[in-house]
């Protein structure tokens, strides 16, 4: 016999997931193994399914017990009895996460989703098995229940794609709303009055939690609901009901807060669920003690919300007391701050603001010493203060910057932008508790991207950010994962750059990271607090042969003049991001095992990728670095994204100001040889000209028809070399400089090449490739294989593929294309030992016979060492001496 069951007090999600099973296992009995909660008995009233009752069944009878909706053997009444038993299969469908003294069932299908009904409707939906209306109606009640409607934190993608299809398949959303949420009893009204009276709050680390309970003799409606009524009604992160029933004490925990696990808690008392909604049943105990053990246990596994070590930055720029207020007032402007802690070497005296900075200033006081303008009795905190603590000593005292002391030395300072981000995260949090998950919300900050990273990265360099984590732990250090790889990864792209930062010494993590993963090369820069992994002795499977890791140190930096390259200082992983060019770049994601994940976005990166924008984080940047200009186009091109019209304004503002003249030539030619690797050049190098960034190379550099054309060509040349399958690699960045600056006289483009600072090599290719384009044009045929191959044979593959981009007789692309795709290769097969066994004296003459024999190879008039021996042996028989050796011999 086959048994269809779930788990004990059975709701609409066992329901669905049992008649889902049904149509799985068409021989089944659905048996439910004890109660049933209220609506899905009013439910049964009137729409009667096939069950049979657990008194009618032979438990010894029964071959194969499929499961759904729990994975816990204290869950499904009688039927644990059997489990083990010699010969029975066991299938289980469920979406609860599984623990230590899971049922171990012969076949599992455990999935993340908000419902066991979703995991059936997908089987069902891929197995094209038929649905009838009145089945997806039901499935549909289990989707919706399980899910508050869509609404509890736990739904996802998938529940909604199962709901819309079991509303194609006829699910009537009528009998759903009907039975989801029905109107409160009279006997619901007094229990849910009792649970209000009875609430007491449980303050612990921040997060605030209520505990009700109740006993009702009678009661044996949805408390589940009324958990969630309450919910509603009060401002709290979680909430505990402790309900006496009869013979047994039914436990229902409801969280909306990270810092709470309901799942945690009735795991304690041989129950489950999830982090947001959990419940368990205590047979023959007493209530109050239940309760007693309740709060207990919430102490013991509520952890507790961000202090301020987790939100303050560090390391905080300061200034020594006998500085002047001339000094004070340069840092201010060097860092773009507004508040100065004031020392005494190491120790805390007080804070000065930019304000009272140039007020001093304004009255005169350049010279005098800070401490005389220092407010010492400022506020301020410690690592492990609440968050929620300082939130309210902040506003009250209408403080914007705190500093944070471990005994009299400044570690990090908290800031009304960081307090600003911690009440919204916090709202974020609670809204997700209250919204449709399928509103389209803009997306926020508070954001954790471990599965993301899990799933679209292979599992050995998943590997290695954990490891990268496991390290920084070892060490009390903070690491992030930044740049294009954090970025890609939220585009659903996969960038295997890693590029790790750390808050603290970089060199020294990056030899201890080195030293756990057997990196056979570590080179680090002590000048700029950076290191390179690489030459690993086991390299991960599925990376790339030359993978490597970046490691820097949080740093800040500040600009000198214009345009100059930048002066570096150890910081904050907030400083640090906001160095950046573009919001794009500033995403990073946490490693460290508390928070890994954790996404961090400062600067709206998420918002900009949403909106497919590219924006600089500060009006100054071009100013600071022009190349950003030739970047925004770059990144603009390459992902598809808009310029912001902001972005723009500052752009044409950095060539008003002739930024670019300051601007060092080898950084202008690396941006844009990225530019022709990264983009389609046609595209990318008019959008260049569009914002007149051409004439930054040179004056006489336009954008023209012809250099379309010719960009156009040298992009069709390259495709196809590389769709025939070569094996050598060209430097197309190279290639595509030829044709930008094809149109230039020779002076210009000396000029040209000199302001890009371009490598003497690269100049000798691209200059002789312009001059001599045309002369070497001419003389190519395509019936004489003989004279191209002495043209082109010289010329790096570069030159060759310009050619070919530059000639508009089809017959001299063919010419140029069997060069490339057979001449090039032939070689003849006689070399000098075997013209010495044929009795020819070593001397400058095997040259001359070789070129002959090659060329007759070329021309097709010899195919084999045979009849290339026959032909020197015809041609230059004189120069033979002594014996001569038989060709057969000399083939040997």
């Amino acid at each position: 016999m086959d048994v269809i069951t779930c788990h004990v007090n059975a709701d609409f999600d066992c329901l669905s997931a049992m008649v889902g099973a049904k149509k799985l296992f068409p021989g089944a009995v659905m048996v439910f193994p004890g109660s049933q909660e209220k609506p899905l008995r009013e439910f049964l009233k009137t729409f009667p399914v096939e069950v049979l009752r657990m008194r009618d069944l032979d438990l010894d009878g029964i071959s194969r017990l499929i499961i759904v909706d729990t994975n816990s053997p204290e869950r499904i009444g009688m039927f644990k009895s059997i489990l083990g038993s010699k010969g029975l299969k066991t299938f289980l469908y469920d979406h609860h996460l599984p623990s230590d003294n899971s049922i171990q069932a012969t076949l599992a299908t455990i999935e993340e989703v908000g419902a066991a009904a979703t995991i059936m409707t997908e089987i069902l939906r891929d197995k094209k098995i038929p649905i009838a209306p009145m089945e997806a109606t039901m499935l549909a009640l289990g989707i919706y229940e399980e899910t508050g409607s869509m609404r509890f934190p736990s739904t996802t993608e998938r529940d909604l794609l199962a709901a819309a299809y079991l509303l194609r398949r006829g699910a009537n959303l009528n009998i759903v709303a009907s039975y989801i949420k029905p109107q409160m009893s009279r006997e619901d009204l007094a229990l849910l009055n009792e649970l209000m009276n009875t609430l007491e709050e449980i303050l612990i680390g921040g997060v605030r939690l209520k505990i009700g309970s109740a006993t009702i003799d009678a009661y044996m409606g949805d408390a589940a609901q009324l958990a969630h009524s309450i919910m509603d009604m009060e401002d709290i992160d979680g909430l505990v009901l402790v309900l006496n029933m009869d013979d047994k004490t039914v436990l229902i925990a409801r969280s909306r807060a990270a810092e709470f696990d309901a799942s945690q808690l009735m795991k304690r008392f041989d129950g489950g669920g999830h982090p947001m909604a959990a419940s368990a049943i205590v047979k023959q105990a007493n209530p109050a003690m239940v309760r007693e053990d309740v709060s207990r246990i919430l102490h013991e596994i509520v952890r507790p919300t961000k202090t301020v070590r987790d939100v303050m930055t560090g390391p905080v720029v300061s200034i020594q007391w006998n500085s002047t207020i001339k000094e004070a007032q340069q840092l201010l402007t060097k860092y773009e701050i507004n508040v100065l802690p004031v020392l005494i070497k190491s120790g805390y005296q007080g804070l000065i603001t930019r304000e009272i900075v140039e007020k001093a200033i304004f009255h005169g006081f350049h010279q005098s010493i800070v401490m005389e303008f220092t407010t010492s009795d400022a506020m301020i905190t410690t690592p492990d203060t609440s968050i929620r603590e300082i939130e309210e000593a902040m506003i009250e005292n209408n403080q914007r910057f705190v500093p944070v002391l471990e005994e009299e030395k400044v570690v990090g300072a908290i800031t009304r932008t960081d307090l600003l981000r911690t009440i919204y995260e916090d709202y974020i949090r609670r809204r997700r508790t209250s919204q449709p998950t399928h509103q389209d919300v803009k997306p926020h900050i508070t954001r954790n991207v471990s599965t993301l990273l899990k799933e679209r990265f292979p599992r050995h360099f998943y590997g290695l950010l954990v490891k990268a984590g496991d390290v920084a732990d070892f060490l009390g250090v903070k690491v992030y994962l930044v740049g294009g790889t954090v970025r890609d990864l939220l585009r659903a792209e996969q960038n295997f750059d890693m590029d790790i930062v750390v808050e603290g010494d970089g060199p020294l993590y990056a030899q201890e990271l080195a030293s756990r993963l057997h990196c056979g090369k570590l080179v680090t820069h002590s000048r700029f607090q950076t290191a390179k992994l690489s030459c690993f002795s086991d390299m991960p499977r599925g990376l790339p042969s030359d993978f490597s890791i970046d490691i820097a140190t949080a740093r800040t930096e500040y600009y000198e003049k214009p345009a100059a390259l930048p002066t570096v200082e150890t910081s904050s992983i907030k400083r640090d991001l906001y160095r950046r060019d573009f919001t794009i770049n500033t995403l990073a994601v946490c490693l460290n095992h508390k928070g890994f994940g954790n996404l961090i976005d400062f600067f709206g990166g998420q918002r900009d990728l949403k909106e497919r924008t590219i924006r600089v984080l500060h009006n100054l940047s071009f100013i600071e670095d022009p190349t950003r200009a030739f970047r925004a186009v770059r990144f603009s091109e390459r992902f598809d994204f808009k310029i912001s019209k902001h972005t723009e304004k500052l752009m044409k503002t950095a060539l008003r100001f002739n930024l670019f003249d300051r601007l060092s030539g080898s950084r202008l030619y690396d941006e844009l040889l990225l530019t022709f690797r990264e983009t389609e050049p046609v595209k990318a190098t008019k959008r260049l000209s569009t914002y007149s960034l051409l004439k930054v190379i040179h004056q006489d550099l336009d954008f023209t028809r012809q250099m379309e054309v010719l960009l156009q060509s040298v992009h069709d040349a390259i495709s196809w070399y590389r769709l025939a399958f070569f094996e050598r690699e060209i430097d197309t960045g190279t290639i595509y400089m030829m044709a930008l600056l094809y149109g230039l006289s020779v002076g210009s483009l000396g000029s040209a090449l000199e302001r890009l600072s371009a490598p003497p090599k690269v100049c000798g290719i691209v200059s002789r490739a312009l001059q001599n384009a045309h002369p070497l044009l001419s003389v190519l045929v395509l019936d004489d294989p003989v004279g191209n191959y002495r043209v082109l044979s010289g010329l790096p593959i570069e030159n060759i593929l310009f050619l070919m981009a530059m000639g508009n007789d089809e017959k001299k692309k063919k010419a140029i294309s069997k060069y490339l795709t057979e001449q090039r290769y032939v070689k003849p097969l006689v070399d000098g030992k075997v013209l010495i066994r044929m009795g020819i004296v070593p001397g400058p003459v095997y040259s001359a016979i070789m070129k002959d024999v090659l060329e007759q190879k070329l021309l097709g008039r010899l195919a084999s060492l045979e009849e290339e021996i026959t032909y020197v042996k015809e041609n230059y028989i004189s120069l033979c001496v002594g014996d001569q050796i038989p060709v057969q011999e000399a083939t040997n």
